[in-house]
């Protein structure tokens, strides 16, 4: 999702699966460096940003990614249409910046999907039920929030797909030698998240180990993981 080319090039392969007559639920991250160039606005402005501004602030960045996907699918004539947490139902604790889905009643979506239609969700945020107050799940929540969808909508798995071709031991972009994982147990991907990892987030990784949802990761030369 780092630029509007890709954005486009996303478009074409999803209208793609959708003329097989395909169910599709995406979710959504923030384009490139969006967060970050956020969080460094909202430290331009105070060095203790207020966390619940700072959750509105950053859970904008998803909701742009959806909006323009959704706009790239309607032009190519896919019906399709973006959510964002909250009206998705992804109901969360009130920790800010740092959330943790409680629950999940994704009724809007269940609709869209029954209307055959592209159903797109902002991912790495939520809503407070008690405060109504927009939350975030913090950094990679996106991975952690599709985990939670997956499982809800019994998928066979979960696709999350990345700049990279799945999970490597190391960096590849600096190690050359860099040893490429074709399967991989949750476990294993809940150390390697620990050991610095970040192709997914911890939180999701210990996530899809809780509900047993198995993981296809990478971009062509995917990660199985279950």
């Amino acid at each position: 999702m780092a630029t509007p080319e890709k954005i486009k090039a996303i478009a074409k392969d999803l209208a793609k699966l959708y003329e097989q007559q395909k169910k599709i639920l995406i979710v959504v991250s923030a384009m490139g460096e969006t967060t970050n160039e956020l969080l460094k606005k909202a430290q331009s402005i105070t060095d203790n940003p207020n966390t619940r501004e700072l959750d509105m602030l950053l859970s904008s960045g998803e909701r742009v990614s959806g909006a323009l996907l959704a706009m790239a699918l309607l032009d190519l004539g896919v019906p399709a249409r973006s959510f964002t947490g909250s009206q998705a139902g992804i109901l969360t604790c009130g920790n800010h910046n740092d959330a943790s889905i409680k629950a999940i009643r994704p009724y809007r979506l269940e609709e869209s999907l029954n209307n055959k239609v592209i159903t797109i969700l902002a991912g790495f945020q939520g809503v407070n039920p008690d405060t109504k107050d927009v939350t975030t799940l913090g950094r990679g929540g996106s991975d952690t929030t599709a985990v939670a969808l997956a499982n809800y909508f019994n998928a066979p798995y979960l696709e999350l797909i990345k700049e990279v071709d799945g999970v490597y031991d190391k960096d590849p972009n600096a190690n050359e030698d860099a040893h490429h994982f074709k399967t991989l147990s949750h476990d294993k991907l809940i150390e390697l998240t620990k050991d610095g990892a970040k192709v997914v987030h911890h939180k999701a990784a210990e996530l899809a180990k809780k509900l047993k949802v198995e993981l296809h990761i990478g971009n062509k030369n995917k990660t199985i993981v279950k």
